[in-house]
């Protein structure tokens, strides 16, 4: 095959793994907006619609580290393509539920595709692209996860109210199928050159922990702390989650190698990822249902107020990436997650008269500090380790990622749901005003925590530490690469 040949297929690849990210992360914000009119078409409870949510994010953080896994074992291209058939198959599903457990089901099977399908997006672009190549690839990679983000929140509004909330799944068909026809044809194939067991306990005790865990929270937001069934689920969840750090601690090929953790950078990466998702993004649920529910406003009126945070985020992801060749990485990561936190506290103090203009400041500063944190943060985790182990990183960050969203809109849900069962003398209104003010500052701590641990954690030196200097000098030039990449989009 020639040089030019090679060339084609690898920026295929890097065409395929962006449209199938655009998919994904539209997906997420997509939904929420549409997430009030599900409720009302289909007569699902408060409990149910953060279901729809959660079954997503709950089987993407389950699979992820087990997709990265089999990707590194049995082919990532091989994977792709499962996991492009399994989340267009999901969304058709979903396009067709008759009901609150139908959808989310179906919304449990996208998942499934969804996590594969994260779990090998990086790794396929580490495999493929190298020095300078993988810089620009990463950037390109970046900058579509900042106009997916951005575009969500409108084409979910414009979907809803001009057809119908079925609309926004059936929008992924003819992007599922494109981009399974590329692969199939143009994307090489690529795996890890030691083959490793497969570590079925620990991927059993992480399931279940998990499982365990978010039904526990949800629960309780629809019943009480007490409740026999929450209290046994919490408890069941810390057993099966150190039963699973147990497991990873002695099996020779574990799906999550624990040693990563020793490594002060991924550790940072991992609670920055985790913080991220588990504030600003899992308040986006509670943000559309007081804009809808509570305001009164459609869901394409809704769309359009929130791309007053998105814009903020790819405005500020292309200053980041600009200035990311002279900043280290915890010097954007830790500062945006301090102004996200900025910003979900200045979204507080909403009473029973607040318009949706009280928001307006929290929208840009959360927004800024959003795109300030995710151009840098994928470099925290595959930056670090040897491409052979791409899929266990990159699977690891995106886990953490998920379990943030999953447990934040479980336990926000659960506070939420407690408030406004105790009605009081304000009314409705007086009541989501409150709930929402108590888990706004409740995320804005969660993002301050993430905040200083990315500051105090995310080191230069340990992508030399990882790859030996002349790699980790390659591996540097890409990663500034990739954000004057971000910068130029």
């Amino acid at each position: 095959m020639s040089d030019h040949q090679v060339s084609d297929h690898r920026w295929w690849t890097l065409g395929v793994v962006c449209a199938a990210t655009f998919m994904l992360l539209l997906d997420v914000t997509i939904v929420v907006v549409a997430l009030p009119d599900i409720q009302t078409s289909l007569g699902a409870s408060f409990g149910e619609v953060q279901w729809v949510t959660d079954a997503y994010a709950l089987t993407l953080a389950a699979l992820l580290l087990t997709s990265g896994v089999l990707a590194d074992r049995f082919g990532r291209k091989r994977l792709f393509l499962i996991g492009l058939v399994v989340f267009t198959a999901g969304s058709v599903l979903c396009a067709a539920a008759q009901s609150p457990l139908m959808l989310i089901c179906s919304r449990a099977a996208q998942g499934v595709g969804g996590a594969i399908l994260f779990a090998t997006s990086l790794a396929l672009l580490a495999a493929t692209f190298h020095g300078r190549d993988r810089g620009t690839a990463f950037g390109i990679w970046g900058a579509v996860t900042g106009v997916s983000t951005a575009l969500g929140p409108v084409l979910g509004g414009l979907i809803t109210t001009g057809v119908s909330w079925r609309g926004v799944f059936w929008v992924n068909l003819p992007i599922g199928v494109v981009a399974l026809v590329i692969t199939w044809r143009q994307v090489g194939e690529s795996r890890a050159p030691r083959v490793h067991r497969l570590d079925w306990l620990g991927f059993l005790t992480l399931t279940a922990g998990l499982l365990s865990l978010v039904y526990g929270l949800t629960r309780a937001g629809e019943h009480d702390w007490s409740d026999p069934q929450v209290v046994g689920c919490l408890v069941a969840a810390v057993v099966l989650l150190a039963c699973f750090g147990f497991v990873e601690a002695r099996v020779a090929d574990p799906m999550f190698d624990l040693h990563l953790f020793r490594i002060p950078t991924f550790l940072g990466g991992s609670v920055a990822a985790f913080a991220m998702n588990g504030s600003l993004f899992a308040m986006l649920l509670y943000l559309t249902l007081y804009l809808q529910s509570d305001l009164g406003y459609s869901a394409l009126a809704t769309g359009l107020r929130l791309l007053l945070m998105s814009s903020m985020m790819m405005i500020a992801a292309t200053i980041a990436g600009r200035l990311s060749a002279r900043i280290p990485a915890r010097l954007l990561i830790g500062p945006g997650l301090l102004l996200v936190a900025a910003g979900l506290f200045a979204m507080s103090g909403l009473d029973a008269t607040s318009d949706w203009t009280h928001l307006i400041p929290g929208f840009l500063v959360g927004g800024i500090g959003a795109g300030l944190v995710n151009p840098p943060l994928a470099s925290t985790a595959v930056g670090v380790v040897h491409h052979d182990k791409s899929g266990m990183a990159s699977g690891a960050n995106s886990t953490f990622r998920q379990i943030g969203i999953a447990v934040g809109i479980a336990t926000y849900g659960s506070i939420f749901g407690s408030i406004l069962q105790d009605t009081s003398p304000t009314g409705l209104r007086g009541d989501y005003a409150h709930g929402l003010n108590v888990i706004l500052v409740l995320a804005g701590c969660v993002a301050a925590g993430g905040g200083v641990a990315a500051l105090c954690l995310i080191r230069s030196r340990d992508f030399v530490a990882a790859h030996g200097p002349e790699a980790a000098a390659g591996e540097t030039a890409a990663g500034e690469d990739a954000m004057k990449a971000v910068g130029r989009s």
